[in-house]
This record gives structure tokens, C-alpha cells and sequence, in this order.
């Protein structure tokens, strides 16, 4: 059975339930009502008739009796309206009945009466007219009546109880209709619910099959506060992080190709002139006077692919936060003038000049090896795209750490560079010879290893006008307090 049916009848047989319990209850109380009204109607008539007949002795304060004219004359007027009545005495004898009305008082309601209570009977069967009447039940009053204290009559009144019950049922044929009517709107209200639940899981089933295809854009409409809203949410959220890991996983895949495009084309020059000068050497197409030129040349790319290859290694470890750091303070100005002099024979062949800007002792908290890679790989690109130019060294104490520049005013880069330039591979001069083994991962490493420090790499540059690097690393009392293990 479909959830459409299986609500409606749940919801159906809460809402037809409810209505039963409450049309018997409202049945009930009316009914109670009804008799309790009867009898109220009953003893002001009881009282009235009374009133009317009863006679008192003036002088000596004494009863009387009752009047026998008065008496038939109320008699008659309530005969009209279906009410009999009798009245006793004291000595529990009848005195007077109309139209024969004979009912029977046992002796345990005449102990409640003389006490002063009065007794009502819902369902009672009394003689009149001398026979039993069978065929219509009564409800009946019995009331009694005191003088100065002492109980001078019983009045028992009654009326048939199928005028009560005329009464219930013109109720209950309305009750009854009206049922019916609540029924058909229970059951469209019943399917209206069950709708409203069916639908929002019919949107759900359906953008399911569309995620299940490969659509991760599928929104499910989310209007209310209720369970199956919050799955909605949940459902969406789910889209939201699959179509995330999906993109995730293409640009991770793109990421892949173009990593794999890139490592054949960085492989393929040096491995095609060791192929060629191989071949030659063998063929003796080259003269005997070059092959000591040769084998040099095989020796530097052999080293480029070395290079290329333990770049990579480290760029991946680092990455994925494989590699071990002893950080501590050292002096970084002994560090940034060694590196100077070990890179001015590169910079003097490009007919650049190095220039370092660094206070004497200044310690710097980092990695030291860490540390040498780091500006050893921003200075030799800041020498591969400046010719006949100036580099700038330059570090400062700052609050919270150290600050780093190293500036050039080499051929630069736009913004579109700049913003890629951290991507494994990427060169922003694509036309330059890589003259220094260059793999396209100095950057990229040099950007993972700042961030590992828990410093930050920044890059200003201008096209012809050159380009400023700026590396903060910070204190000791700064910096992320974690050690990376290989």
C-alpha cells in the first residue's frame, strides 16, 4: 500500500476516533443535561401546585391540607402536558393522584425524605389509571414538603420519558448528519495531510534519481519547520558537499593531467638531448674532441631530471604534512649572506647584483634547512627573471615575528600571474630557457613551507617593473606549536 493511503487512514482513523469519542460524550452530557432540566421542570411544577393548594390554619399555625379544586384544576393543566402527579401524607398514604397516577415510595427512599432529601428516578414504571403503563416509561420527582420543621407531604410528579427522549433523537439525527459531513471533511482533510507529507518525499525521491544520474545541483524546496523539512535540509546539504567533492575531485583530476603534461614536458627536453648525444657517441657522430663537452651536457640534465624529480618528492611531503621540522632561533643575517655569496656567480652571469639589507644578529625563529630552501628558492627566481638588474635582500624585526623582502626589478608579472604562481608547474614567463634546472615548483614549495612555519608569503609585482616578495615568519609565542613526522 502506497505511503498516500497508508497516512490517510492513519490520520482518518485519529480524526473519526476523536470524533466518535467526543459525539458520545457530547450524547451523554446532553442527555444528563436533558433528564436534569426534566427535573428541575418537574419540581418547580411539584412546588407550584403547592403552592397553589396547599391551606394553613392562620391562627394556630397549623396544616390544613390541601384544596381538592386546586388541585384537579392542576391536574388537568399538566395532564395536557403529559405530567402525573400524586400526593401523600405523613402516613405514607396516597391523598391524591391524577388521572390515577399510582407510584410506589419504598421505605428506604421515605428514610431519605423525611431526612429532606429529594430523590429523582430516571427510569420508572408507575400505575395510571389504574393499569400498568407498559408501554411508556417515566422519569420521576419525588419531593418532599416540611412546616415549621415537620415533613407535612411527598409530592411525586412525572412525566413519560419518551418526551426526553424526542428531544435526543431530533439531537442525535442532527449529530448524525452533521457526523456524516465531518467524516467526508475528515477524509479531505485526511488526504490534504497525507498530501502535504507524500509530496515533499515525492520531491525527495525525485531528486534523489536526478543525484543518483550525476546532478549534484538538485535543490530540494525547504518551507516549514517539521521532520521531513529537516531531511530536506539535510538532503540539500548532502547535494551541497557532494557537488563541492565532485568539482573537488574534477579540479583535483585536471590538477592531475596537467601535473602529468607538465612532468612529461619538463622530462622530455633534457631526456631527448641525453637520447640524441647518446646516439651520437655511438654512431660516432660526434667528434672525439666533444665528447668530454657531451658528457657534460648529459651530466647537467641528468641532474635537471634528479631535480625535477626530488622537487616533486618534497613538494608532496610537504604538502600532505609528511616532513619533520626543528624549529629554533638562529641568526638569519650568517644564513641570508651565505646564500648571497653562493648565488652571486648565477646573478653575475645574468649581470645582476645582489644586495642584502640585514641588521646584524637578528634571530629568526624557523626550520634552518627549512629556512635556507625558502629564500634560496625565491632569490634564484627573482635572478632567473631579472637580467642586468638588481636584487634586493632585506629583513626586519616586526611585531610578532620577522619580515623578509626580496625584491627585483625584472620583466615582472601581471595580476592573472600572480595569482597562479603558487600552482605546481606554473611559470609565468613560459618563453624563458630553464637555465638553472628551473622545475616549476619553487614557489609552490617555497608557499607550503611559510604556511608550515605558520607564516605568511605575499607577492607584489608590476610588468617591466619588477617584483617584491614578502615572507613573515613568526616568534616562537606565535607560531603553531606542531612537528610533522615523515
Amino acid at each position: 500500500m502506497k505511503l498516500l493511503y497508508r497516512l490517510m487512514i492513519a490520520f482518518f482513523t485519529v480524526i473519526i476516533t476523536l470524533m466518535t469519542v467526543l459525539s458520545l460524550a457530547f450524547i451523554n452530557v446532553t442527555n444528563e443535561t436533558m433528564y436534569r432540566n426534566t427535573w428541575n421542570q418537574l419540581k418547580t411544577y411539584s412546588d407550584s401546585l403547592v403552592q397553589d393548594a396547599i391551606r394553613y390554619d392562620t391562627v394556630g399555625h397549623t396544616f390544613k391540607g390541601f384544596e381538592n379544586q386546586a388541585l384537579l384544576s392542576n391536574a388537568a393543566l399538566l395532564s395536557n402536558q403529559h405530567v402525573h402527579f400524586a400526593i401523600f401524607d405523613m402516613t405514607q398514604r396516597q391523598t391524591f393522584a391524577s388521572n390515577g397516577f399510582a407510584p410506589q415510595i419504598s421505605k428506604n427512599d421515605w428514610k431519605k425524605l423525611k431526612k429532606g432529601k429529594t430523590i429523582y428516578l430516571r427510569l420508572t414504571r408507575p400505575q395510571i389509571n389504574n393499569q400498568k403503563a407498559h408501554q411508556s416509561a417515566m422519569t420521576e420527582v419525588i419531593r418532599p414538603y416540611f412546616y415549621h420543621k415537620k415533613m407535612i407531604a411527598v409530592v411525586s410528579i412525572a412525566t413519560f420519558v419518551s418526551v426526553v427522549e424526542e428531544n435526543m433523537h431530533q439531537l442525535k439525527i442532527n449529530l448524525a448528519i452533521a457526523f456524516l459531513i465531518a467524516t467526508l471533511a475528515a477524509l479531505l482533510i485526511s488526504y490534504l495531510l497525507a498530501r502535504s507529507i507524500t509530496k515533499k518525499i515525492d520531491q525527495l525521491r525525485t531528486a534523489t534519481r536526478q543525484v543518483a544520474k550525476g546532478n549534484y545541483h538538485v535543490k530540494v524546496p525547504v518551507n516549514g519547520k517539521d521532520e521531513v523539512d529537516d531531511l530536506a535540509r539535510s538532503f540539500n546539504q548532502m547535494t551541497t558537499a557532494l557537488r563541492e567533492s565532485d568539482q573537488e575531485i574534477r579540479r583535483q583530476e585536471e590538477r592531475r593531467r596537467k601535473f602529468l603534461a607538465d612532468a612529461a614536458h619538463e622530462m622530455r627536453t633534457p631526456l631527448t638531448t641525453i637520447n640524441g648525444l647518446l646516439e651520437g657517441l655511438r654512431y660516432d657522430a660526434i667528434p672525439k674532441e666533444d665528447w668530454n663537452h657531451s658528457i657534460e651536457l648529459m651530466q647537467n640534465d641528468t641532474q635537471r631530471l634528479i631535480r625535477l624529480v626530488n622537487d616533486n618528492l618534497d613538494y608532496e611531503k610537504i604538502r600532505t604534512n609528511q616532513i619533520s621540522m626543528d624549529r629554533k632561533l638562529f641568526d638569519c643575517s650568517a644564513v641570508l649572506t651565505n646564500l648571497k655569496e653562493q648565488l652571486n656567480k648565477r646573478a653575475a652571469e645574468k649581470e645582476d647584483r645582489i644586495q642584502l639589507d640585514v641588521p646584524a644578529g637578528l634571530l629568526v625563529y624557523a626550520d634552518y634547512d627549512r629556512f635556507v630552501q625558502i629564500m634560496f628558492n625565491v632569490i634564484q627566481n627573482a635572478i632567473q627573471f631579472t637580467s642586468n638588474g638588481l636584487i634586493k635582500i632585506s629583513a626586519r624585526r616586526v611585531e610578532r615575528g620577522c619580515k623578509f623582502k626580496i625584491s627585483d626589478n625584472g620583466i615582472g608579472m601581471t595580476n592573472d600571474q600572480v595569482k597562479n604562481i603558487w600552482e605546481r608547474f606554473y611559470k609565468a614567463d613560459q618563453s624563458r630557457s630553464n637555465q638553472y634546472g628551473e622545475s616549476g615548483l619553487g614557489l609552490p614549495i617555497v608557499h607550503e613551507l611559510v604556511n608550515l612555519h605558520g607564516g605568511k608569503v605575499t607577492v607584489e609585482s608590476k610588468p617591466k617593473k619588477g617584483t617584491t616578495f614578502t615572507i613573515f615568519l613568526p616568534d616562537p609565542q606565535h607560531a603553531p606549536h606542531r612537528n610533522s613526522q615523515n
